[in-house]
Formats: structure tokens, C-alpha cells, sequence
């Protein structure tokens, strides 16, 4: 009998570790799963950026930095990286992250040019970029989420010794620049001196 209870108790703590494990197995399998989703959404703005660049060209003679700089930033956002590594997912989201700041500013400074401002062309594509965002900002909110549940999981006892001995780590949260969110772009900071409109 008193061999019988060391055995019971080594296999309860098997039982209790594997099942944490499973459980932490689940939440980064939910964050890489929404961590997807935010993709789908992202590549239907890297769609829609090539073609909103060619027509601000044709109209924003003095922003050639700018687009080129977004061009830049669009090849970045969509270099393939490694989702099972944070250090890659993080490095992702901030490419991502710049590129929505850039193209904010673009439209922002697109009110200056009347010709391009009254564009259908690009109505339609701010209209569509706008409900890209929206898509985004509800994927976000998911894969924020489920990255609270895994990283609370990893660093509270015992998951984080399990953590340790099994390589399963954290991943970053998909967050905005407070400037992005919170302060309206203006348009007169990116145009020079000699193209801003008289009052």
C-alpha cells in the first residue's frame, strides 16, 4: 500500500502537467489562429495600396517622398516572416502598424488637391480602405485577446515552468501608435512652405 501512494502521486502531477501543457498548446494555437485572420485582412489593404498610389501620383506631384516611402513601406509589411517566433510576429505588426500611419497620412494630405480629392476613384478607395481598417481593428481586438489568455497562461505558475521546459513562449500584442489612434493628421506638416494654400 505505501509503494502504491508515490506512484498515484508521481502520476497525478503528470496528469496535472500534461494538462497544462494541452491547455497551453490550445491558447497559442487560438492566438496563431487569430494572428491568421488579421493576414486576411492585411492583404486586402496591401491589395488596395498599389492602385490608390498610382492615382495619388498623377495628382500629388510635391509628395513623391511620401509614396515612396509608403511603396517601401508596403514591400516591409509584406515580407514573409515566421509566426511560430514573437520576435518575427512583432517586427511584422510594427511594419503593419507604419504602413496604416502612412496611409493615413496620404489621405490626409490628399484634401489639399482638389482634382484628387474629387476623384470617384479615390472616394471609393478611401471608403473601401476605411472598412479594411474597421475588419482589422475587429481582428485585432480578437488576437489581442487571445494573446492575453496565452501570455497569462505562460507566465503564471505552473505554466511558466512548463512553458520553459516545452519552448512554448509569449506572443506580442498588436498594437497602434498612439499618434496613429489619437491625433488627426495635419496635412500642412508634409507640404512644403511654397504649396501650402493662401488664405
Amino acid at each position: 500500500m505505501g509503494a502504491i501512494v508515490p506512484v498515484v502521486v508521481a502520476l497525478m502531477i503528470v496528469a496535472i502537467g500534461y494538462g497544462w501543457y494541452v491547455a497551453l498548446i490550445t491558447r497559442r494555437n487560438k492566438a496563431l489562429e487569430a494572428l491568421s485572420s488579421i493576414d486576411v485582412q492585411l492583404r486586402k489593404r496591401h491589395d488596395l495600396i498599389p492602385n490608390v498610389l498610382r492615382l495619388a501620383q498623377q495628382f500629388m506631384t510635391h509628395e513623391r517622398e511620401l509614396i515612396t516611402r509608403l511603396t517601401e513601406l508596403r514591400t516591409r509589411a509584406q515580407e514573409r516572416y515566421d509566426p511560430s517566433r514573437p520576435d518575427d510576429v512583432e517586427a511584422h505588426l510594427s511594419a503593419e502598424g507604419a504602413l496604416q500611419g502612412g496611409m493615413r497620412q496620404l489621405f490626409a494630405v490628399a484634401e489639399n488637391y482638389p482634382e484628387l480629392r474629387s476623384s470617384e476613384t479615390i472616394v471609393q478607395a478611401q471608403q473601401t480602405f476605411n472598412e479594411v481598417e474597421g475588419h482589422i481593428a475587429a481582428s485585432r481586438r480578437f488576437y489581442n485577446a487571445a494573446v492575453t489568455r496565452l501570455n497569462n497562461a505562460v507566465q503564471i505558475f505552473p505554466g511558466s515552468m512548463i512553458a520553459g521546459m516545452t519552448g512554448i513562449r509569449g506572443m506580442p500584442f498588436f498594437e497602434i501608435e498612439d499618434d496613429v489612434v489619437r491625433q488627426p493628421v495635419n496635412a500642412d506638416d508634409y507640404l512644403r512652405a511654397g504649396d501650402r494654400p493662401t488664405v
